[in-house]
């Protein structure tokens, strides 16, 4: 069982004369705490940060930590990893409603009858799912090491991949495995328009187009390259070209603007009427919100130590294959 200590966040006022950044860096200080933020938060919150990242990244961080408090201003799948990997300690999450489409996508009963029907398969578990779907799972991945992990089974085990089947899809095409995909997808990553990316590279012939292995494979056939959102970031730091268009969550541009100021970045566009492509469920936190969550230490999350333990099994066979 997973609960929530609170109910959806903190709902007081801050007075807006409060300067955030300063009073949160000495909340931090009074209380032993760290604030853990994924790359698609709002620049604020990763301005305020002690490490941004991606999954892996942020699942690293969380499993090292030796702060007493994690705010970890992301999804709420990203806290409940936190706190598997740190049971004694206290886990807050900035607002509650910040779920994920992606794990929401595999409820854990219908996921467990899916399991049952393929016997002899072991299976891998992107690390966006919840921690139910972890502790049914043998190995958690994220897309950094996915095809790594995938690589070091022996070609004739057969494998279950869920819950996303874009990323599934893409690496059953570049390790030539013929993995059992799960049907569960991302919503931003599943919004982009091939027709609006094909016209916006002729308007930019010079562009490289850059795509997380979470979008469709009409986006991945067309890109230039593919991979995590760290991998995104570095390839934009290390390649000769001076525009990219971007197709993943836009909260990674702040950093990539950062990294390469004389760079241009664009956000592929999405195949709806708004010009974003944000995801609503990570830029619910906001950085009121992380300072009240912070001072009042709540919502916390708690979890029954039997799935703790359950879902932390293929988290640390995970970080095994990943050092």
């Amino acid at each position: 069982m997973i609960d929530f200590e609170g109910k959806g966040f903190v709902d007081v006022d801050v007075d807006p004369s409060l300067d955030l950044f300063a009073e949160i860096e000495k909340l931090k200080k009074e209380k032993n705490a760290v604030i853990l933020a994924h790359y698609y938060q709002e620049p604020d919150i990763q301005d305020i940060a002690d490490y941004i990242g991606d999954s892996l990244g942020l699942a690293r961080s969380a499993a090292k930590t030796d702060a007493d408090i994690i705010v970890f201003a992301g999804v709420h799948f990203m806290a409940e990893t936190a706190k598997i990997l740190n049971p004694g300690k206290k886990v807050l999450i900035p607002d509650l409603k910040a779920g994920c489409s992606l794990s929401d996508s595999c409820p854990p009963e219908l996921f467990r009858r899916f399991k049952d029907k393929h016997p002899n398969h072991i299976v891998i578990s992107y690390i966006n799912c919840s921690a139910e779907i972890k502790a049914l799972s043998d190995i958690i991945c994220t897309s950094s090491n996915a095809k790594d992990i995938v690589d070091s089974l022996p070609k004739e085990q057969k494998i279950i991949f869920a819950p996303d089947k874009n990323l599934g899809a893409y690496i059953n095409k570049v390790t030539g495995r013929d993995m059992v995909l799960w049907n569960g997808a991302c919503m931003v990553h599943e919004i982009f328009s091939l027709e609006k990316i094909t016209r916006l590279k002729e308007r930019h012939k010079n562009a490289k187009l850059i795509a997380h292995p979470e979008c469709e494979e009409p986006i991945l056939r067309i890109a230039d390259f593919v991979g995590s959102t760290t991998a995104l970031l570095q390839y934009t730091q290390k390649d000769s070209a001076s525009e990219f268009i971007v197709a993943t969550e836009s909260g990674i541009l702040h950093k990539m603007i950062e990294a390469s100021p004389g760079k241009t970045f664009i956000a592929a566009p999405p195949d709806n009427a708004c010009a974003c492509n944000d995801c609503p469920h990570m830029k619910r936190n906001t950085l009121e919100k992380v300072y009240n969550c912070l001072l009042y230490e709540q919502p916390e999350l708690l979890m029954a130590e039997e799935l703790r333990l359950a879902a932390r099994k293929p988290i640390d066979r995970m970080l095994e294959l990943s050092n």
